[in-house]
């Protein structure tokens, strides 16, 4: 038997770069581009939200919203636009995904410093303050991981 046999160009056939993407991989991108545009639509929502909502909150947490300095802002924005653009680059098998993957992620973990270090998030919004920020932090490190996974596969 020829030892290139079954190769192309020196590589396995299951390492061809540039391989089409199994539905899979179409269907984590998907479900990553939907929770990426469910953070940017509920980011908008909470920037162009009414005095009247957020008086509806109550004024302890209303007061905790109102104070949230313009930094930890644009984070939650930082976070919430590089996420759903890094979904979008996925899905077009760009290797752009995985840097906008960890930008996305930084913006997270500072949104996060403002929230749970500098004020305590907890004292105002309680246990759930654990449900939301722990599950969008795992969510992130997933989809870095998932970027890079597939990065010599399936990118262009």
């Amino acid at each position: 038997m020829h030892p290139n046999k079954g190769k192309k160009e020196g590589l396995d056939m299951s390492d061809d770069l540039n391989a089409k993407a199994p539905i899979s991989f179409y269907i984590i991108g998907g479900i990553f581009f939907l929770w990426n545009f469910t953070g940017l639509a509920l980011y908008y929502q909470q920037m162009t939200m009414t005095p009247e909502v957020l008086a509806s909150f109550g004024p302890v947490k209303a007061a905790f919203i109102e104070a949230t300095p313009v930094w930890a802002n644009a984070a939650y924005a930082t976070a919430v636009t590089f996420g759903f653009i890094a979904s979008i680059l996925l899905l077009l098998r760009k290797s752009w995904a995985l840097p906008a993957f960890i930008v996305s992620f930084a913006g997270i973990l500072l949104q996060d410093l403002e929230s749970f270090v500098i004020r305590d998030v907890i004292a105002v919004f309680g246990d759930d303050a654990f449900i939301i920020p722990p599950l969008v932090l795992v969510i992130a490190v997933v989809e870095i991981w998932y970027s890079k996974s597939v990065a010599n596969r399936y990118y262009r």
